[in-house]
């Protein structure tokens, strides 16, 4: 008796040329070589103690018991294949579970809401902003857009856009305090990020660095907000103050601009079984993030 069934490839190689009566066509089908299959058929011979097929002029010829086993596989096969594809039939019906930084949820996301929702790409989501980061096997997330370097072990990552970094303010505080040039800064009261220093401004133009007094936040949205009630200056990243600077709630004293290490990604398991819906919505966000940057240059 057998304890463990044989190598799967050789049951398939097996089915194959008891249909097509043929090494060489089974090859064909199987994407392998002809010696590929008429190995496989030996190993299996050897597994089970019996010879398979007789060669009959060019035709290769199952016994009786192989042309049964062989019909068996092709049961099997057969309901392995329905399986699949109603596995795959529900990867279309279930909600595509997107995880977004708190950030580009509330900054960039909103405006174009409407043009997502309205694209097949966006059929079907759910969105979950999160500070937390998915990952993307427990949590149930698809896909992810998320802040950071691009490098995230195990994942798939396409970046949407860079990021550059420049000091913003309230037009009021501006008014009270010209600011010409960098180091006209060092007389301004200044807001802090604590993953952000105003060190990755300054250090880029040569300048040394105040060291942080005051308030410091750890949430970009909430430093903005601070600078826009005219608390202070901050460095803000293009993502995220566009909006604001557009509206005039905030200006930017002084044109340097530094670019940042970190952008804003979409990220996802390479082994997702919604693989051709993330791969839909990442061109959808790519295109539109490429058309946004197209349109503040021009």
């Amino acid at each position: 008796m057998l304890t463990r069934l044989p190598p799967f490839f050789s049951l398939r190689a097996l089915e194959a040329a008891a249909r097509h009566r043929s090494y060489s066509r089974a090859a064909e089908e199987l994407a392998v070589t002809h010696g590929a299959v008429s190995q496989q058929i030996r190993k299996l011979e050897g597994e089970l103690g019996a010879r398979l097929f007789e060669r009959r002029g060019n035709a290769m010829i199952p016994t009786p018991e192989a042309e049964r086993l062989a019909g068996e596989v092709a049961r099997a096969l057969g309901i392995l294949h329905n399986a699949v594809s109603v596995f795959a039939r529900a990867a279309e019906r279930d909600p595509l579970v997107v995880s977004i930084d708190p950030q580009f949820a509330t900054r960039w996301l909103p405006a174009r809401l409407t043009k997502l929702l309205a694209d097949p790409a966006g059929a079907n989501l759910e969105m979950r902003v999160d500070q937390n980061k998915a990952n993307f096997v427990t949590d149930g997330v698809d896909v992810g857009i998320r802040y950071g370097a691009g490098q995230w072990e195990g994942l798939e990552a396409t970046p949407l856009f860079s990021e550059l970094l420049f000091p913003v303010c309230s037009p009021a505080l501006a008014a009270r305090f010209p600011m010409r040039t960098p180091q006209d800064l060092l007389q301004a009261p200044l807001l802090h990020h604590s993953h952000r220093p105003w060190s990755l401004w300054f250090g880029q133009l040569g300048i040394p660095s105040p060291e942080p007094s005051g308030i410091i936040f750890d949430d970009s949205v909430m430093l903005v907000e601070a600078a826009a009630q005219g608390l202070g200056v901050a460095l803000g990243r293009d993502s995220i103050v566009g909006a604001d600077l557009q509206a005039g709630r905030l200006v930017q004293p002084i044109a340097a601009s530094v670019p940042s290490e970190f952008g804003m990604f979409v990220v996802w398991r390479p082994d997702s079984r919604k693989l051709p819906r993330i791969h839909a919505l990442r061109d959808w966000l790519v295109e539109e993030a490429q058309g946004a940057l197209a349109a503040e240059a021009a």
